[in-house]
């Protein structure tokens, strides 16, 4: 049995090599070095960087490990299923949604945010998103700014 190809297509990365990428970004964004990050996720640096890379021959218990050290968490989108038809608001109230509320703690509670503006707030503070607790609104406005800014990628 071959191994899957990580090379890169001429339309761009391998979705590995994006998330790989990703989780790059974030543990740098964190300030925690290569030898934190491995020795937190109980791996080698060489697996790490491994990972970072996208190669695709890492366990997949390997790239949970990290997602867990950083903090991060995965989520898969059935790209195959019909698009929500949820549309996004011109302005997202921060009041109208209790997780996104709670990671906009700092904000005044009548903010209004873009769409790009919540997705990134989203995105850079997910690991601090109690997912048991989103109310089926805000799950639906997370879906939707995934599918329509994210690019359908998951929120990690």
């Amino acid at each position: 049995m071959s191994k899957p190809s990580t090379r890169t297509s001429s339309s761009g990365p391998t979705a590995l090599q994006t998330l790989g990428e990703r989780i790059r970004r974030e543990r740098k964004r964190q300030k925690v070095t290569a030898v934190a990050a491995s020795e937190a996720a109980g791996l080698s640096r060489v697996t790490l960087h491994r990972i970072e890379r996208g190669e695709a021959g890492v366990a997949i218990g390997a790239w949970a490990a990290v997602a867990d050290a950083l903090g991060l968490a995965f989520d898969l989108i059935d790209t195959k299923a019909a698009p929500k038809a949820t549309s996004l608001p011109d302005k997202i109230r921060l009041a109208d949604y209790p997780q996104l509320k709670k990671l906009g703690w700092q904000l005044r509670q009548d903010t209004e945010l873009t769409p790009a503006e919540a997705l990134e707030l989203y995105e850079r503070n997910w690991r601090h998103v109690d997912v048991g607790r989103l109310t089926a609104p805000e799950s639906a406005l997370i879906d939707a700014l995934s599918r329509q800014i994210g690019k359908g990628r998951p929120l990690v």
